[in-house]
């Protein structure tokens, strides 16, 4: 079932999201609906808070570039349970960013460019993996969302204040 999303000025986008303590049919099922719903809102992740329940879960479905067909091929899907990021590189690098949330506007953010992360998965196992790219900077901003921070708070001030007008209207029509 594809599920509701929270927009920009939606106040448990701002909030941390809870442990996940079971993982039972109805979490199963939960998971699922947010797979639905990011794959018909064609996201490349998605969090909890992003459809209103507040606990600490996201998921991902990262493209890659093949470079000698210069094509993109479909990513696997990745539920992170309960994620917490262990390392992240001192290498950075600025890519724009959008949100499901936020929708209509992109955004230049500065992340590492790769990352140490812990997790547990749907069956409950712990797991540690490392990541690096686009699909580290995809895992930043939905474990970013997890703890109620925007990608727009990590703008450039003079880029965020650029996009005030886009945000008001965002708050005006959806909340």
């Amino acid at each position: 079932m594809k599920l509701s999303l929270a927009y920009y000025g939606n106040p448990i986008l701002r909030q941390k999201g809870a442990r996940v303590e079971t993982i039972d049919d109805d979490f199963r099922q939960f998971v699922q609906d947010m797979i639905e719903t990011m794959v018909a809102e064609r996201g490349m992740g998605l969090a909890a808070p992003q459809v209103n329940r507040c606990i600490a879960l996201f998921i991902t479905h990262v493209p890659s570039h093949d470079e000698e067909k210069d094509e993109w091929i479909e990513g696997p899907l990745r539920i992170f349970v309960n994620p917490k990021i262990l390392e992240r590189t001192e290498e950075e690098w600025i890519q724009d960013e959008g949100c499901l949330s936020l929708p209509g506007i992109r955004g230049d953010v500065m992340r590492p460019y790769g990352l140490k992360i812990e997790y547990m998965d749907l069956e409950g196992k712990m797991r540690t993996e490392t990541y690096e790219g686009l699909e580290a900077r995809c895992i930043m901003h939905e474990n970013d969302h997890i703890n109620g921070t925007l990608y727009i708070d990590r703008m450039h001030p003079k880029d965020r204040k650029e996009i005030e007008n886009v945000l008001r209207a965002i708050k005006k029509k959806f909340n």
